[in-house]
Order: structure tokens, then sequence, then C-alpha cells
């Protein structure tokens, strides 16, 4: 199987993990979609969310100006998009990843506060919404063990990540203990970019337009999926199932 077809496969195999034994329930306000007659499920792996729980701890450290805004809390209204949109399940994640900059403590800290409510929240919806952790990759045998406990102990169905951990594409050997972990437990991870600020120079970008989303984004994803192609990690786990946002 060449290079292109092992992404493609692995995008939708990810996706499919994700719905594999939800049934939603049914509401009357609930849009339904349906491709050439038949009603399809819907997932959506593109689901953001926060925690403002994590406020005290990034308070006077470097993280302190974190975007912990209500856009992305979770609440009822979220249930009211997903049956506006037709979306049956919404694979939730938390991104933006400025937990890179933590310390390993602040990072176990960080992490179990976002991994716990992300359980909590599913329980409450459970034909709704799955989860994907978003461990401390920039300690790779910590991300290692947080993506175990999520799995195994919370029953999220993956990880999520950003396409560079303090400017390092996560492909070199180094962050092999994650993705053997991952590869091991048979779960996707999910990988989100935050605007190439870890090739793009400061403020080229800004501006009208959206441009760190339009080019921004696509470009980190491509180098992301470039790196872990050429620096050999695609060869070292061949089972990973990867799916990457944003193009590329």
């Amino acid at each position: 199987m060449d290079r292109r077809n092992f992404l493609t496969g692995t995008g939708i195999a990810c996706i499919m993990a994700m719905s594999r034994t939800n049934r939603a329930f049914a509401q009357p306000t609930r849009k339904e979609i349906f491709i050439g007659g038949r009603k399809v499920t819907v997932v959506d792996i593109h689901a953001h969310c926060l925690f403002q729980e994590v406020a005290p701890i990034i308070q006077n450290t470097s993280m302190a100006d974190a975007d912990l805004g209500n856009n992305l809390v979770l609440g009822p209204h979220r249930i009211e998009a997903l049956n506006k949109r037709g979306i049956d399940i919404a694979a939730l994640s938390v991104n933006r990843f400025w937990w890179y900059a933590a310390n390993p403590q602040q990072a176990r800290d960080i992490v179990r506060i976002n991994d716990e409510g992300l359980a909590e929240w599913c329980a409450l919806y459970p034909d709704r919404f799955v989860a994907l952790s978003s461990p401390a990759l920039q300690f790779p045998s910590l991300a290692a063990e947080q993506l175990d406990y999520a799995v195994n102990e919370l029953g999220h169905r993956g990880a999520c990540i950003g396409g560079h951990a303090r400017g390092e594409v996560p492909s070199s050997t180094k962050y092999d203990p994650f993705w053997a972990k991952a590869e091991q437990l048979g779960v996707p991870v999910f990988m989100h970019p935050d605007g190439s600020k870890n090739i793009i120079q400061p403020n080229v970008l800004d501006g009208t337009g959206g441009l760190g989303n339009v080019i921004g984004n696509p470009l980190e994803t491509t180098l992301f999926l470039s790196r872990m192609i050429f620096d050999g990690t695609l060869d070292r786990f061949p089972s990973l199932k990867v799916c990457a946002a944003h193009g590329g």
C-alpha cells in the first residue's frame, strides 16, 4: 500500500473507530443526513472544547495567557449544535496545546483535569460524544502513560496532539514511547495544527483573511505528515492510525 492510500485509509479507520458502537438517540428536532437515499451516521472528529478548571494551575506562569474563554466550554448548546448540523457523534478534544510549555507536574495536573472532564461529559451523553486525550507530548513517556490511563481507565477513544511540541515535529525516535503506546492500544491519533507557528516567522500571517487558518494550518499539517513519513515514524510503527486536520 502506498503512502497516500495508507494515510487516507487510516483517516477513515479513525472515524469508524470513533463510532463503532454508538447509536444516537432520536430527537424530534434532530436533522438527519441521507446519502443515496440511505440515512448515514455522521461523526465529527474535529470538535474543540476546553475546561476552565485548569486556570488555577497556570496562574502566574508562562501559560497564564491561554485562551480559556466561554465559547468552547461544554454545555447543553453543544447538543443543540449537533442536532442542527445533523451530527450524530462528536469526538471531543482539547486543543491549542499551550500545556506543551508546562513542567512535568503541571502537565500531569492539566491533562488529568482535561481527560477526566471529558470522561464525565461523555458519560452524561454516551450516544453523542466520545473523547480524545490530549497528552503532554513534550514528555513522550509521560504522554504514553497519560494515553494509557485515558483509554484503559476513562474510556477515551484515542489521542489528540499538535503538529509540533515546542517547535519540534514529533517524528524523531525521541517520541517513540508515545507512538508505541498509541500503536499498542490500537487507537487513532488526531493531529491538529496551530497556524505553523513552528515554521513561519511571528506576525507574518496576521491581519485580514484568516491566513493562519487558510495557509498556516495546512502547511503545518503538510510538514507533520511529511516528517512522519521521511523520518521513518510510520515505518517504525506500521500499524499506527493517524488522522490530520486542515488538509495538507
